[in-house]
């Protein structure tokens, strides 16, 4: 799976915001981790989800796509032999596969990617409202260390199945409910000016980290969350370039073991807490969103922290040398099969209202 060259619409500057053993590996092609929901193997023929270069919707719809002279969005015209000829769509059990090409449009195969209340977003710090009710109970991620835990490379992203219970609690949160932390997530570029998903007054940092969690009070599984209201919480994370990250260490030291698409390895142990940059968890912003990849479901509460976490140039190089595809197979004229980019360009906020916990 190839990702682009550039992206135009996040060729940012830098930000400017103040600092705010023994391994087992295993090799799989099917990420039993992975929540069903979130599923995306085995792929669909290349025809049902791709658009000519330059759609205007490509995964989702960028914020400045062209519209005619009474305001109105315009698409390219169709492919003529999609049209008369169209492949079969997959049942509802079957897995989808997607990617960040150019020219790739998730709306046609996942059609919440549509919706009105899309992530990421471009968050203007000075647009976001104080919210002192966010402070009434304080926002409380209940984490504990996590032994044994699955690193994946799923083709799209580094994942980190935590087995042990964490819970997130507090702050926008409904009252009384617990939300489990499932997996974390990363995002990054292939360059350090651009890589995150969500940005700050348009600029973008090299790498976002998503901490996942699913309502365990009112669900029974991430699987049955994801979509329904309350469901998920996502924790974002900035990360900018400097010292070395300590509790990424296991992490990227063992990345040249999963360098291919489909590789796993289970490192002895992993501490969320030291993803959180801010002790006293106050300077945060929040909103409703969606999940940022297939299958882009709503009903998101996202928790954006304002201070960055720090990793060094040689960390995000390991992230760097990944690739998209298994090894061995055949590569498309045109794609190097690196792995990066991986970030959905921010979407409208439309009317939705971003609330500050600090001011």
């Amino acid at each position: 799976m190839c990702v682009p060259q550039e992206d135009t619409h996040r060729l940012l500057c830098k930000p400017n915001l103040q600092p705010l053993l023994d391994t087992r590996s295993t090799d799989t092609h099917t990420h039993t981790h992975m929540p069903r929901a979130l599923q995306t193997n085995p792929p669909l023929p290349s025809e049902v989800n791709r658009l000519p270069q330059g759609s205007p919707a490509q995964r989702g719809r960028p914020r400045d796509a062209p519209r005619d002279t009474a305001g109105v969005e315009t698409l390219p015209m169709a492919d003529k032999s999609f049209i008369e000829k169209p492949e079969p769509f997959p049942q509802k059990e079957e897995a989808l596969e997607w990617g960040y090409e150019e020219g790739v449009e998730w709306g046609l195969i996942f059609p919440d990617a549509n919706g009105e209340y899309q992530s990421p977003i471009n968050l203007n710090s000075r647009e976001a409202k104080y919210d002192p009710s966010l402070l009434e109970v304080r926002l409380s991620p209940n984490y504990v260390v996590c032994r044994d835990c699955e690193v994946i490379n799923d083709g799209h992203s580094i994942q980190i199945i935590l087995k042990s219970k964490s819970v997130l609690v507090g702050g926008p949160l409904p009252r009384g409910h617990e939300f489990e932390l499932h997996d974390v997530q990363f995002h990054w570029g292939r360059e350090n000016q651009r890589g995150s998903e969500h940005t700050v007054n348009f600029k973008a940092f090299p790498m976002e980290l998503h901490l996942i969690h699913w309502n365990s009070t009112l669900y029974s599984s991430i699987d049955e969350a994801v979509g329904k209201k309350h469901g998920i919480a996502i924790i974002a994370l900035f990360v900018q370039i400097g010292k070395e990250h300590l509790g990424l260490k296991a992490v990227t030291e063992i990345l040249q073991d999963i360098q291919y698409k489909g590789k796993s390895k289970t490192i002895p142990c992993f501490n969320p807490n030291s993803l959180l940059p801010d002790p006293l968890l106050r300077d945060y912003w929040v909103y409703e969103g969606s999940l940022t990849i297939p299958p882009c479901s709503e009903s998101v509460t996202w928790i954006l922290f304002r201070y960055p976490l720090t990793v060094s140039q040689l960390q995000i190089e390991e992230f760097r040398r990944l690739r998209t595809h298994v090894k061995g197979a055949e590569l498309l004229e045109g794609c190097d099969g690196m792995l990066g980019d991986n970030f959905r360009p921010t979407q409208p906020l439309s009317d939705r209202v971003i609330r500050a916990a600090f001011q």
